[in-house]
């Protein structure tokens, strides 16, 4: 939901935040006690009523669930983002706190500025890893799984993209692993991402499998993003073929192709969604 204030990730910066999002819209004063958006809440197209993300300007904004508070947001944050980027139902409360100014950017102002700044992307993703790990050293992500083995075939890129990608980065960017080999290892430190091209990957987090993905499929990134150790270990599922990209490369595509950028934090949104929701 938010950037938490007591450990903000390394690459979010306030101020470029506020840039950006001054770029896409404007601010909009809420009184303390109004809502400013509610848990299930769901996006309604035709009365022209996306979901929003929101970086806070002034005041302080409290995070419910199920009418219990789980934190604030804090001057120079962001939050909604999750709900925003997936277009899903809101996975929590927002209240003011304090009497807030907030910026609110619907899908086509994100994706405009995001035209400009694709940079920016980086310090979305980095929000949303941290609010993971976070969750994931709370509550134990071998733990969440009961009755029986929960996991999530992920949404791949498009096939556009991943055509582009093929062709961008060449042969020598290519990797083949036999089925049941591993490829990474939770705790490592990360060096490479990873795009899958044909065949099957299964990554799991603690032990228990959380996802399996098929071509389009990333893994792998969020270690380049961050810095930290592998919070996955992905082992190939079938014969496959890969994709690898180092850290430059990475950070190189995501900074000048917002279609990559876009695609990124789509990938990284929906993974860290369906783990906080385990």
């Amino acid at each position: 939901m938010r950037a938490p204030s007591s450990s903000a990730p390394a690459l979010y910066n306030v101020g470029a935040a506020m840039e950006f999002f001054r770029f896409g819209g404007k601010p909009k004063n809420f009184a303390k006690g109004d809502k400013i958006f509610g848990e299930n809440q769901k996006p309604i197209p035709f009365l022209m009523m996306p979901q929003r993300i929101y970086l806070l300007v002034e005041g302080e904004v409290g995070i419910l669930l199920k009418n219990r508070p789980i934190g604030s947001v804090h001057q120079g944050e962001v939050f909604g983002e999750m709900a925003s980027i997936n277009q899903g139902p809101r996975s929590a409360t927002a209240v003011a706190k304090t009497p807030c100014r907030v910026i609110a950017l619907d899908d086509k102002q994100l994706q405009a500025a995001l035209g400009k700044k694709p940079d920016f992307a980086l310090m979305l993703m980095s929000v949303m890893i941290a609010r993971l790990r976070e969750n994931i050293s709370r509550t134990g992500a071998g733990r969440a799984s009961t009755g029986g083995e929960r996991f999530r075939q992920s949404v791949p890129l498009p096939k556009s993209l991943l055509s582009d990608l093929e062709r961008v980065l060449g042969s020598e960017a290519r990797t083949s692993y036999e089925s049941g080999q591993s490829i990474i290892k939770e705790g490592q430190t990360g060096v490479l991402m990873y795009v899958v091209l044909y065949g099957r990957v299964a990554i799991s987090v603690g032990g228990k499998l959380v996802e399996k993905l098929g071509p389009g499929g990333v893994f792998g990134e969020m270690a380049l993003i961050d810095r930290a150790p592998r919070l996955a270990s992905a082992v190939a599922d079938t014969a496959c073929t890969l994709l690898t990209l180092d850290r430059h490369g990475f950070l190189n595509l995501v900074k000048k192709s917002r279609r990559f950028a876009a695609a990124l934090l789509t990938a990284v949104s929906e993974r860290a969604r369906y783990m906080t929701s385990r």
